[in-house]
């Protein structure tokens, strides 16, 4: 059995009854490479526990079991569950928990199945939850050692991005707060069964070994980058002003001129994760 193969991946489905749930973004990986690339690019030493989100059919599962201490693989599909088993049966160091990865308390996940190991987080997330996924991870527990995920193309362009860029925006400088993204290759549609509409990426994400921020300043520039990118073609002074009702755009334009050096006229995008923070520490007392 091949789980990179399309008549493998088919017998298995049509074995086990299962249809592709268009409602969890599932499309499987067909070509051989990309899971042992993914795998071995994932940034983990061979001692590592891994978390995988989504494993499907276990593809990628057998890449990461097959290199590291351990792999606990979430998947909120329950009807997927069978054929995980039969794909896996023969992995000793593989945990499987049938779960939502938004509902899952993590701080409990770790401690109970990965105790005295670093963790990397290694998975192709589904388009239509990337974001509220990676956040979480960096939220609820910012002590993954990487997250090394596939995402739709256009989301890594984001994520990868750098102020005053196009593809810019809110979450960019949200997970500058937390960590630094890079961007490992790209992996075409073709890659895929059944074969989407968009080609993805490979982005890895290293949380800071020491966080830059307080836990008090990443909450308060985060409000400041959400307010900021509301309406982008706002000025910066403008998008704040509605948190801001106390004060005169002239007093707050006063406060960015100071704070960051850059005119009053200057729009979110230019600023970068640690220009909120500076914000935020300026504007703090009047929020």
């Amino acid at each position: 059995m091949k789980l990179t193969s399309v008549r493998d991946v088919a017998d298995i489905m049509n074995r086990h009854g299962l249809k592709f749930n268009k409602g969890y973004g599932q499309n499987f990986l067909i070509n051989e490479a990309v899971p042992k690339r993914i795998a071995a690019e994932c940034g983990a030493d061979p001692d590592s526990g891994i978390l995988e989100i989504g494993p499907g059919i276990g593809t990628l599962t057998r890449e990461l079991c097959a290199r590291y201490r351990k792999v606990v693989a979430v998947e909120i599909d329950s009807s997927l569950i069978p054929a995980l088993k039969e794909t896996t049966a023969d992995l000793d160091n593989l945990v499987i928990i049938n779960d939502d990865i938004m509902k899952t308390d993590l701080d409990r996940l770790i401690s109970d199945e990965f105790a005295g190991m670093n963790v990397t987080v290694c998975a192709n997330l589904p388009y239509y939850i990337t974001t509220p996924i990676i956040m979480k991870l960096l939220e609820e527990y910012g002590k993954f050692a990487f997250i090394t995920v596939m995402v739709q193309k256009e989301v890594a362009q984001r994520l990868c991005s750098k102020p005053s860029d196009d593809n810019y925006g809110a979450i960019t400088a949200q997970i500058n707060l937390y960590a630094s993204v890079k961007r490992l290759f790209s992996v075409p549609s073709g890659c895929f069964f059944p074969r989407p509409k968009v080609d993805s990426a490979v982005i890895r994400i290293e949380p800071y070994k020491v966080p830059r921020f307080t836990k008090e300043q990443t909450n308060g520039a985060s409000k400041l980058i959400k307010a900021s990118f509301s309406q982008r073609r706002k000025t910066l002074v403008n998008s704040l002003s509605g948190i801001f009702a106390d004060m005169t755009k002239t007093e707050l334009g006063d406060i960015v001129s100071e704070t960051l050096g850059m005119g009053a006229d200057v729009r979110g995008e230019k600023l970068e994760a640690g220009d909120f923070v500076k914000l935020y520490e300026a504007l703090k007392d009047r929020m």
